[in-house]
C-alpha cells in the first residue's frame, strides 16, 4: 500500500473518531441537560403544587406548577436568538459549554430552593426565576447539539448521526424518572416531599461536571472551519435568517408541533391523568415513563437511519399519522386501571414518537444553508416549543377541567398533527452535497 494510501487511510480514521466522538459528547451533553430539564417537569406534576404553590384548590395549584412549566419553553426561543446567533459567529463548541453551565447551575439552586413555607412568595418567584434560565440553557442547547454529531459524521448519514441529540431528552428522562422512582419507593411520602426530591436535582451537579470534561476537549466541527476558511460567516444571522428562509422557518416550526406536544402528553400529563383519574400511584406512573423511555431511546436511531434509507419526509409524515390514530386508542385501553396497561401504553407511544423524534434535528437542520443552521434550527425548535410543549400540559388540563374526561385531547392532538405534516410538505429533502462541497472546497 502506498504512503498515499496510508494518509488517506488514516484521515478517513480519524474523521471517524472524530465522528464517533462527537456522537458521544452530543448524546451525553444533551442527556445531562435534559435530565435537569425532565426532573423539573415531573416534579411540577407531583412535587411543586404542594411546596411552592399551596392552597385549598389543588386544581389551581397545577396550573401555577404547570405554568412555570412552560415559561421554561417560553424562554427557549431568548436562548435560541442569542446563543444561536454566537454558534454561526464563532462557533459550536463554545457556546456548548456555556449552555451546560447555565441549566446546571440553575438545577442546582432549585434544589436548595427553600419552600412557600420558608420564604413566601420569594419561593415561587425564584423558582420562575431559575426555570427562565434552563429554558434559555437549553434553548441555545439544542442547536449546538444536533449541529456538533452531523457535522463531524457523514451528511449522506445525517439522520443517524443527528439523532444523538435526540437521544438525550429520553436518556434524561429516564435518569431524571428513575432518580426520583427510586427516591418515591425508599422514603416516605413526607420525606420525598420535604427533601427527598432535592436530591435529585442536587445530583445533576456531578453530571455536569462529567459533560464539561467531554464538551471541552472537542475541536470544532469541519463545517464550521470551512465557513471561517471562507470568511463566510453571517454578520447578523438572526434578521438573515427571517429574510432569506422564511419558508425553511417555518416548516421546520411546524414540523416539530405534534411530536413536541405528544412528548408532553407522555412524559408530563400522563403523570395527572394517571394519579387523578385512574387512581394509579405515583409510582406506577415514573414506572410507566421509564420504560417508555426505554424504548424510546432504542428506536430513535433506528429511526434516523431508517430515514437515511428511505424519503425523510415521508416516513416522517407517516410516524405523524400513526401517533395521531394511536393516541385515542390508549385512552381507551387505560380505562381498565391496570398499571400494566398504563406501562404498555406509555410503552407503545413513546416508542411511536421516537419514530418522529429519531429523524427530526436532521430534518430541521437540513433547511437552512450551513451558514445559518445554527441560528436557524434554534429558532425553529424554540418557536415550536412556544406554541407545542409549553402549553400543552396547561390545554390538557383545561380540556379536562371542563368536559370531565379526556375526551377532547385527541382531537388537539389531530389538529397538532395535521399542522406537522403540513410542514412536511412545505420542507426540502436533503441536500448532502452542499456540506461535502463546501468541506472538499476549503480542504478542511
Amino acid at each position: 500500500m502506498s504512503e498515499q494510501e496510508l494518509t488517506a487511510a488514516d484521515v478517513k480514521r480519524r474523521q471517524t473518531r472524530s465522528a464517533v466522538k462527537a456522537y458521544i459528547a452530543s448524546l451525553s451533553g444533551t442527556t445531562l441537560e435534559y435530565y435537569d430539564f425532565a426532573i423539573y417537569s415531573v416534579a411540577s406534576a407531583l412535587v411543586f403544587p404542594k411546596i411552592f404553590f399551596p392552597g385549598n384548590d389543588p386544581f389551581v395549584g397545577l396550573l401555577l406548577s404547570f405554568s412555570t412549566f412552560a415559561i421554561g419553553y417560553l424562554a427557549r426561543p431568548i436562548g435560541g436568538i442569542f446563543f444561536g446567533r454566537l454558534g454561526d459567529k464563532i462557533g459550536r463548541r463554545h457556546v456548548l459549554v456555556v449552555t451546560l453551565l447555565l441549566i446546571g447551575i440553575a438545577t442546582v439552586l432549585i434544589g436548595i430552593l427553600p419552600d412557600y413555607t420558608v420564604i413566601g412568595i420569594w419561593a415561587p418567584t425564584i423558582l420562575v426565576l431559575l426555570r427562565l434560565a434552563q429554558g434559555i440553557g437549553v434553548g441555545g442547547e439544542w442547536g449546538g447539539a444536533v449541529l456538533l454529531s452531523s457535522e463531524f459524521g457523514n451528511p449522506r448519514r445525517r439522520g443517524f448521526w443527528s439523532s444523538a441529540a435526540q437521544i438525550g431528552p429520553p436518556a434524561g428522562n429516564l435518569m431524571a424518572n428513575g432518580v426520583l422512582a427510586l427516591l418515591a419507593a425508599s422514603l416516605s411520602n413526607a420525606d420525598f416531599l420535604s427533601w427527598g426530591w432535592r436530591v435529585a436535582f442536587l445530583a445533576s451537579a456531578l453530571l455536569v461536571v462529567f459533560g464539561l470534561v467531554i464538551r471541552l476537549k472537542l475541536e470544532e466541527t469541519p463545517v464550521f472551519q470551512a465557513l471561517v476558511v471562507k470568511d463566510d460567516r453571517p454578520k447578523a444571522p438572526v434578521s438573515e435568517v427571517f429574510k432569506t428562509q422564511p419558508r425553511a422557518l417555518i416548516s421546520a416550526a411546524l414540523s416539530r408541533l405534534f411530536p413536541d406536544v405528544m412528548y408532553s402528553l407522555f412524559t408530563v400529563y400522563v403523570a395527572v391523568y394517571a394519579t387523578s383519574q385512574l387512581g394509579l400511584t405515583a409510582g406506577n406512573v415514573l414506572t410507566a415513563i421509564l420504560i417508555g423511555s426505554a424504548c424510546q431511546m432504542c428506536v430513535i436511531p433506528l429511526a434516523g437511519i431508517l430515514t437515511d434509507i428511505f424519503n425523510r419526509r415521508l416516513v416522517y409524515a407517516l410516524s405523524t399519522i400513526a401517533a395521531a390514530i394511536y393516541i385515542p386508542l390508549f385512552f381507551i385501553m387505560t380505562q381498565d386501571r391496570s398499571p400494566v396497561t398504563l406501562v404498555i401504553g406509555v410503552a407503545i407511544a413513546l416508542s411511536i414518537q421516537g419514530m418522529m423524534y429519531g429523524p427530526q434535528a436532521a430534518y430541521i437542520t437540513e433547511q437552512f444553508p450551513a451558514r445559518l443552521r445554527y441560528v436557524g434550527s434554534s429558532l425553529a425548535y424554540t418557536l415550536a416549543g412556544v406554541v407545542g410543549g409549553a402549553i400543552a400540559p396547561l390545554v390538557f388540563t383545561a380540556l379536562t377541567a371542563a368536559t370531565g374526561s379526556w375526551n377532547l385531547i385527541p382531537i388537539y392532538l389531530a389538529a397538532m398533527a395535521v399542522i406537522t405534516i403540513v410542514g412536511m410538505a412545505l420542507g426540502r429533502d436533503p441536500r448532502p452535497e452542499e456540506d461535502l462541497r463546501l468541506v472538499d472546497e476549503t480542504h478542511v
